[in-house]
C-alpha cells in the first residue's frame, strides 16, 4: 500500500506545529504509524521514569529495596513526553477500555463493569485510522465482549481488522499455536485452559508471545501507514512470571506502603482497609521487567526496520494496583495507586522530548488525542478531549481538571463514588460518605479531608460545579443520587 501524506487535522494541534514544533517534520512526514503498549493493572511507581517524578518517600513506597529498573519503557519517557496526571474513567478493566477506545465515558459505552458488552454503535479510534489509509490490529486482552473466556477472534472487531491473536478475558501465562489458530498452551487438570506457567519460555509466555504477534502486523504493514494495539495481561494477578524473572528479585527487605495500617473508624467506604491484604512485590516486579524487556524487543525491531522515529509509540496501562497501600489490594478505587495510570508518548516528528506533561487527563481523552495526532476526522461521539496540543506546545483552554467513577450494576445506578480530579486536588463524592477533598500537594498520602478547611473553600466550590457539570453534559447518575446531590448542593453554593 503506498503510503499518504501525514495532514494534521485538529485545529489546536495545527495551532502548535505552526508555531515551531515539528512543523516542518509535520508537512512533509508520511502519516505516522501508531503502536499501543498497553498493560493491566499496572501501578505507576514501579517505573523508573515515574519514581523520577515523585520525591523520595512517594517514589519507593515499599523501600528502596523493592525497585524494578525499566529502562526501555523510561527512554521511551525522556524521548518523548510523560503524564503525571493521567486517570481512567473507571480504574477497572472493562470500563476503563471502553472510555480508552472509544472516547466516552463508560455509562455512555456502556460498559460501567467488567464484562458487559460493549455497546454496537460504539465508534472506535480503529474506525477513524482506517478511514485515512491505515491498516488496524489488536493482540491481547479486550474483555468487552461478555463472558466469553478465553475467547479468541471475537467476531466484532470494532475497526480493528486484524484480530486473530484478540481474546476477550482471561490472565493467561502460556500460548500457542495450531492449525486452527491461538490456544492457551497451559491447561488445567480437567483439560481446560489454565493460568500456569509451567514450561512458558520467551517464546511462548503470554507477554514476549504478544509482542511477536505485534512484530509480525508490523512486518506484514510496514509499508504502513499501520495501527496496532497490544494488550499484555500483566501485571495483574495471578503474579507468577516466567523464568529467569521468577527470581530476579525477592520480597526480602520490602517494606509494608506507609498507608498500610490506616484506621478503619475513620476511612471512607471508598478507601476502606481490607482486614488482610497481601503487599509482596517480588512477582509483581518480574512480570514489570519481563514487560520492559519486551519494550525494548519492540524499539529494536522498529529501529531495524526504519519505522522508529515515524511511529507514534505509547505505553499505558487500563488502571493502577495498589499493592498494598491503604491496607488494599488490587483496583477500583479513587487512590492514586488505583486510579492514576502510566501514559508515555514518543513521536519525535510531532512531540518535542523530554517533556512532563501535568496537564490532568483521562482514558476518555486518548481517541481524539489520538486520532488528532494521526490527521483523522474525530468520532463525533468523544466525551473526552483531544490533549495533543498539551504535547506539542499549544494552549488548551479548557479547566484543568478530570473525572472518574467506580463501577455500576447498570448505567442507570446511582451508587457508588465520583471524583473530580486536577494536579493538585481530588474531590470525591459517594452514596455513602461525607464529601472528600484531598489535597494532593501536601498530602499525597490521601489520608487527610479538607473539604472543611477555610483556605480550601474556593477549590472546593470550583471542583464541586465542575463535577456537576460533567455529570450533567455526560448523564451520569450518581450526581443524582440523594447524598451525593445534597453534598454537590452544598459545596456549589
Amino acid at each position: 500500500m503506498k503510503r499518504r501524506t501525514f495532514i494534521q487535522k485538529s485545529g489546536v494541534a495545527a495551532s502548535a506545529l505552526s508555531a515551531g514544533i515539528a512543523a516542518n517534520a509535520a508537512d512533509e512526514a508520511d502519516q505516522p504509524n501508531v503502536v499501543i503498549v498497553h498493560c493491566d493493572e499496572l501501578n505507576f511507581r514501579t517505573l523508573g521514569c515515574y519514581r523520577d517524578t515523585l520525591s523520595e518517600e512517594q517514589a519507593f513506597m515499599w523501600g528502596k529495596k523493592a525497585v524494578c529498573e525499566t529502562p526501555y519503557i523510561d527512554s521511551l519517557a525522556k524521548e518523548g513526553a510523560l503524564c503525571t496526571s493521567f486517570y481512567a474513567a473507571t480504574p477497572v478493566c472493562s470500563p476503563s477500555r471502553s472510555s480508552w477506545i472509544s472516547g466516552q465515558y463508560p455509562q455512555n459505552t456502556p460498559v460501567t463493569n467488567n464484562n458487559a458488552h460493549l455497546g454496537d454503535d460504539v465508534v472506535t479510534f480503529a474506525h477513524q485510522l482506517k478511514k485515512v489509509g491505515y491498516q488496524t490490529g489488536y493482540a491481547g486482552k479486550w474483555h468487552l465482549d461478555g463472558g466469553g473466556k478465553p475467547q479468541w477472534e471475537p467476531e466484532r472487531k470494532f475497526g480493528f481488522t486484524d484480530n486473530r491473536y484478540m481474546f476477550n478475558r482471561g490472565h493467561w501465562k502460556k500460548f500457542g499455536m495450531t492449525p486452527e489458530g491461538p490456544e492457551v498452551a497451559a491447561k488445567d487438570k480437567k483439560g481446560k485452559p489454565g493460568y500456569g506457567v509451567d514450561g512458558a519460555d520467551a517464546k511462548s509466555f503470554a507477554t514476549d508471545w504478544l509482542m511477536d504477534r505485534t512484530i509480525e502486523f508490523m512486518d506484514e504493514h510496514k509499508a504502513g501507514p499501520f495501527a496496532y494495539m497490544v494488550s499484555i495481561p500483566d501485571p495483574h494477578g495471578p503474579d507468577t512470571v516466567r523464568a529467569p524473572y521468577d527470581t530476579m528479585f525477592s520480597d526480602d527487605g520490602v517494606e509494608k506502603p506507609r498507608t498500610y495500617a490506616k484506621d478503619r473508624a475513620t476511612a471512607p467506604s471508598w478507601g476502606m482497609p481490607a482486614k488482610n491484604c497481601p503487599w509482596k512485590m517480588a512477582s509483581y516486579h518480574g512480570m514489570i521487567k519481563c514487560i520492559d524487556d519486551n519494550v525494548g524487543k519492540l524499539i529494536t525491531a522498529l529501529k531495524e526496520r526504519g519505522l522508529y522515529d515515524n511511529t507514534i509509540l505509547i505505553f499505558t496501562a487500563d488502571h493502577g494496583d495498589m499493592r498494598g497501600e491503604h491496607g488494599l489490594q488490587n483496583k477500583g478505587y479513587p487512590m492514586e495507586a488505583s486510579a492514576k495510570i502510566p501514559f508515555v508518548i514518543r513521536w519525535p516528528k510531532g512531540i518535542k522530548a523530554g517533556q512532563t506533561v501535568r496537564r490532568a487527563m483521562n482514558t476518555t481523552d486518548f481517541c481524539p488525542t489520538i486520532l488528532s495526532l494521526a490527521g483523522a476526522d474525530p468520532t463525533g461521539k468523544e466525551e473526552g478531549q483531544s490533549m495533543a496540543a498539551a504535547f506539542q506546545g499549544g494552549e488548551i483552554k479548557s479547566e484543568n481538571i478530570t473525572f472518574s467513577r467506580s463501577t455500576t450494576k447498570s448505567v442507570e445506578s446511582d451508587i457508588g463514588w465520583i471524583a473530580a480530579v486536577s494536579p493538585t486536588h481530588k474531590l470525591i463524592l459517594s452514596d455513602k460518605d461525607e464529601p472528600w477533598l484531598i489535597d494532593l500537594v501536601n498530602d499525597p498520602d490521601e489520608m487527610t479531608n479538607v473539604v472543611k478547611d477555610p483556605a480550601q473553600a474556593e477549590v472546593v466550590k470550583f471542583m464541586a460545579r465542575q463535577l456537576h457539570s460533567y455529570g450533567t453534559r455526560c448523564k451520569d447518575q450518581k450526581i443524582k443520587n440523594p447524598n451525593t446531590a445534597k453534598g454537590l448542593a452544598v459545596l456549589m453554593a
